[in-house]
Formats: structure tokens, sequence, C-alpha cells
């Protein structure tokens, strides 16, 4: 997995060789359970290590700076967590980009949030073929867990990558985000706009655009960009608003 192992450096990940054992592992399980349940449209080798394992890593660039990771810079050795995050990745499919982020940082508390249940019993497969811990798969919408007590405003940060566009999205992780945490949407070319088209939906969510991080990734010809969004307003009782209704009646 040299295009994995090097992207990966770049990001200021040192991948050991357990790392690499997991991730060919994910791969297989991934290629082997698509031909039935059709997980995925990227199958081919290398294109899963760049545009499914090399993007979901990419979040750490979204978290240097903050306290979330120890101090060192992205010419570093490794980046760590400085302590135990709590994380929710919402609309996770086929596990991205939850699984490949707790795969490189042990001490995520992960929770992996699905509504599909071909994709939830994958999520769930993956979970124990790789021996991981501190992961909890839910089947479910966002909407709902959003209401519960349990999960309303407890995680350090919330995920999400191709779900909904960012007016929709923000209803949707907002609700899930603790005071001070961080969102983090991963989005194409039209970052910019759609953040401009959810103003409206932050300053009623609670949350404030932090920045856009572009994202080269090796082989693609297309920008990735991290939207990030900061928690810094508690979410008004009334959101998220009932199934469906994010995405038919945008804020």
């Amino acid at each position: 997995m040299k295009l994995l192992l090097e992207g990966a450096r770049q990001l200021g990940l040192s991948l050991t060789g357990e790392h690499l054992r997991m991730f060919q592992v994910y791969y297989g399980e991934l290629v082997a359970w698509n031909a039935r349940f059709n997980l995925t449209a990227i199958t081919d080798y290398e294109q899963v290590q760049v545009r499914h394992f090399l993007d979901s890593l990419s979040c750490v660039r979204a978290l240097v700076g903050t306290d979330y990771l120890l101090p060192v810079t992205l010419a570093g050795p490794a980046l760590r967590l400085a302590r135990p995050l709590t994380c929710i990745d919402v609309g996770s499919g086929a596990g991205f980009p939850g699984l490949p982020l707790k795969i490189v940082f042990p001490r995520l508390h992960l929770t992996l949030l699905e509504a599909t249940g071909k994709k939830v019993t994958f999520l769930e497969h993956m979970v124990e073929r790789l021996g991981l811990e501190e992961v909890m798969v839910i089947k479910g919408r966002a909407e709902e867990l959003g209401q519960m007590p349990g999960h309303r405003e407890r995680y350090d940060l919330v995920l999400a990558r191709a779900v909904a566009e960012l007016p929709a999205l923000a209803e949707y992780l907002l609700p899930l985000c603790r005071l001070g945490g961080l969102c983090i949407a991963q989005k194409g070319i039209e970052a910019q706009a759609e953040v401009a088209s959810a103003q409206a939906a932050l300053a009623i969510l609670g949350g404030e655009l932090r920045r856009i991080i572009p994202v080269e990734l090796p082989g693609l010809a297309e920008t990735r960009h991290l939207v990030v969004l900061e928690k810094t307003a508690r979410t008004p009782e009334k959101y998220p608003r009932r199934p469906g209704m994010p995405t038919k009646r945008p804020l």
C-alpha cells in the first residue's frame, strides 16, 4: 500500500506495519462484501487507498492547531491525539471516514451512524474483523439521534462525507456536537458555494465556520475540501426536525 503509506506521511501520519495490515484486511473485506451488497462504486486497489482511505485520513488536517492533537507539526514523526475524543461519523456508509481514523487513532471513541441495514451489517462485521474497541454501530438517522439525550450535544467531533448539501447537513451535525466541539464536512469543489448558502442555518443552529481547508490527494485532479465548523452556541431544542425535513426544507 505505497500510495496510502506515502499519502499518510504527507498528512503527518506514520503508519506502522500493523496499520497497513488492518487496511489490507479492510480492503479485502470491502471488495468481498461489495460483490453482494454494492457498498461502493470504487473497488480498484489504488483508488480505494486514495479515494477512501487517504480521503478519510485527511480529516486530521482539521485538527492541526487545536488542542485535540499533541503539539507536533505536520513535519513531525507522527500526529497523535492529546486525549481520548468522542467522535460520530454521520451517514458512515462503508465506514468512511470513521473507520480509517479509528485504525490510526485507537483512542478515538467512535460511533458509526448509518440508516441502511446492509451497511450496518458490514460495519459491525468490520469492527469485529479488525478487533476494534470503543466503537458503537447504530442503525438510525441523525434527525432521531440528535434528539436523544445520550447523543445530543455529546461529541467532540462530528464527521460526514457525501451525505447532503451543507444547509441540510448542518442540521444533521450540529445538534450532535458539544459546545466548543468541531464538525468536519468533507466536500468537493462546491465547498465555498455551500458554505455561503448555509449561513442562515449555521446562525440558527449554533455553528460558525472556522475554516475551509483544501486537500490535494495523490493522483486526483480535483481538490477536496474540509469544511470545519465550530459549535459556538447551543442548538435550539426543536432542531433537528423530524426525518426528511432538513433536506426537504433546508434552513
